[in-house]
């Protein structure tokens, strides 16, 4: 099993560049109580250089996001049909973070995942694959231990005493690249890579969203699914690092990974 390695798959930018060349990422979530998780993502994907985030949320989410990240552009959601003019702008679709499971979440999640976009599926995306599934090769799915037994219906147990044949498992029955996330991070697409990086301090909420919205942010700038799997993973364990060497592993917040989230995406 090969080893992610850090490299920059992301060319200079020209002098003349303008924010239209690195696309536009939609992140869709933020069900009532958690629109941090889409705020956190959003932000993420701004950090490693998308050139526009949209952010589809529960309309009493929306202040509080715009003023703790001005840059992001939010939007109140309340059904499908609020998604269209979203949607004819977005390049990438980061769906989940803070989705929850309610009808409002079931409605945005069966029309988002027949958009033509490519997609990275987290969170309570994947819990809501897990009860209607099926098989796509355009998007990026990213389990913890819990969310790939559902998804595979399955135990924990089973899943961390084979991790291998759990990552291959799931792409055999949703397709895509598969992230399976935890201590040894396995990225799956052509073949099987393991993240050696990152530590225990990332064991707190908002990661699993941070590394969401890095993955779509890569996404946005060109990079193959593939590609945008492989770095943002390798990056965001990294940054970790970083941040709880220069902070402590105890007491580790998701946005303390955003500064050097930046500093590693150059």
């Amino acid at each position: 099993m090969k080893t992610l390695k850090r490299e920059s798959l992301l060319s200079p930018r020209p002098r003349d560049a303008h924010k239209g060349l690195f696309g536009h990422v939609l992140v869709v979530g933020g069900d009532y109580g958690m629109g941090g998780a889409v705020r956190m993502a959003g932000e993420a994907a701004l950090r490693v250089g998308a050139g526009l985030v949209s952010v589809a949320t529960r309309l009493e989410h929306v202040a509080g996001i715009i003023a703790g990240r001005p840059e992001l552009m939010c939007h109140g959601v309340k059904s499908p049909k609020d998604l269209q003019k979203l949607l004819q702008r977005a390049t990438v679709i980061a769906l989940g973070p803070g989705l929850g499971q309610s009808m409002w979440s079931k409605k945005l999640f069966a029309a988002l995942v027949k958009a033509k976009q490519p997609k990275i599926l987290d969170a309570d995306a994947l819990n809501l694959l897990a009860q209607n599934p099926h098989k796509r090769k355009d998007w990026i799915l990213t389990p913890h231990v819990g969310e790939a037994a559902r998804l595979l219906n399955c135990s924990r147990e089973k899943i961390q005493q084979d991790r291998l044949a759990a990552v291959k498992a799931l792409q055999n029955k949703f397709g895509g690249v598969i992230i399976l996330k935890g201590a040894g991070t396995l990225v799956l697409a052509a073949e099987v890579k393991i993240c050696k990086a990152g530590n225990p301090g990332m064991a707190s909420g908002g990661m699993g969203d941070v590394l969401t919205g890095v993955i779509a942010g890569l996404l946005a700038q060109g990079l193959d699914l593939a590609q945008a799997a492989e770095m943002g993973v390798c990056i965001h364990a990294m940054a970790g690092d970083l941040a709880a060497q220069e902070r402590g592993e105890r007491g580790l917040l998701a946005m303390d990974l955003m500064f050097y989230l930046q500093q590693y995406a150059n």
